[in-house]
């Protein structure tokens, strides 16, 4: 099947037997689960991390080429959302952390909204949406009336405000400009909001002043601290080598992390600016 964007994908409807994970790993600053309503990815990054785990590592099909929709997601949630709260366990959810809840089938499949529609009728305590599909704002509806019943953030990844090297780097994902335009939207209708800076991809001087206004939040993650392995699979990734092939190995570097906080620290007060591996906004 194609979907929206040009590359061949196959996609299958699967049932899923649990749709909630406990957090673990780089998601242990404060969140208890994860979730997410597909497995794969048309947007197919090229340092995305998870080409490097299991559900894909020992897959024949390329990462980006094919898709699971989840079809009991919703149904899922209901279930353990219930039995976690018998147990009166406190419920801060990260959507999504192995794929986008908000790729091109989501027009069609509506996965994500119907879980968010579980949702408001059984919220978690908190949770954060993290995307780079500005599909988002086709449920501020249901997004607006969720933020009633729990905290909300909407994170939307903007690893660069750069298109031309968004495009070396996820030439299949959404443009900057589109995302930057539906974070405002979302912000707009009071729903708290996030840039996620993840990874921190080459960025012109002008960059925080594109998120000004428009963030509560500011992200900051990179190839070397974000992908779960401190740098390793980047590495095996080949990113080191792409960054020098394009004349931009100045931005692959270790403490990348800590000039870029600084950098935005001069736009942003310090309580907005966080980085990888410190304590998430919940």
């Amino acid at each position: 099947m194609r979907g929206a964007i040009d590359v061949w994908i196959d996609i299958k409807e699967t049932l899923s037997k649990n749709i909630l994970t406990e957090a673990k790993g780089y998601l242990d600053v404060g969140f208890t689960h994860s979730l997410n309503p597909y497995s794969g990815c048309a947007f197919s990054c090229t340092y995305c991390y998870v080409r490097e785990m299991p559900i894909q590592k020992f897959k024949e099909t390329p990462w980006g080429e094919w898709l699971n929709i989840k079809t009991n997601a919703a149904v899922n949630y209901r279930k353990e959302i219930l039995k976690l709260r018998k147990k009166n366990n406190p419920v801060n959810i990260f959507m999504s952390s192995a794929t986008d809840p908000y790729q091109p089938i989501e027009r069609e499949a509506n996965i994500t909204r119907r879980i968010l529609e579980e949702m408001i009728d059984n919220p978690p305590d908190f949770l954060q949406i993290q995307t780079r599909g500005p599909l988002i704002t086709r449920d501020i509806d249901l997004i607006v009336k969720l933020k009633e019943k729990c905290k909300v953030l909407v994170s939307i990844t903007i690893e660069t405000d750069r298109e031309d090297i968004k495009k070396i780097f996820a030439p299949h994902a959404p443009g900057i400009k589109l995302r930057l335009k539906a974070l405002k939207e979302v912000h707009d209708v009071g729903i708290m909001t996030q840039a996620s800076i993840s990874p921190v991809l080459p960025f012109t001087p002008e960059f925080p002043k594109r998120l000004d206004g428009i963030v509560d939040h500011i992200w900051i993650d990179t190839l070397s601290i974000g992908d779960g392995a401190m740098g390793k699979r980047s590495e095996r990734l080949g990113m080191p080598k792409i960054f020098e092939e394009h004349g931009l190995s100045q931005w692959y570097q270790q403490g990348l992390h800590v000039k870029v906080e600084k950098y935005f620290k001069k736009y942003f007060s310090s309580d907005m600016v966080r980085v990888s591996k410190q304590e998430a906004f919940l």
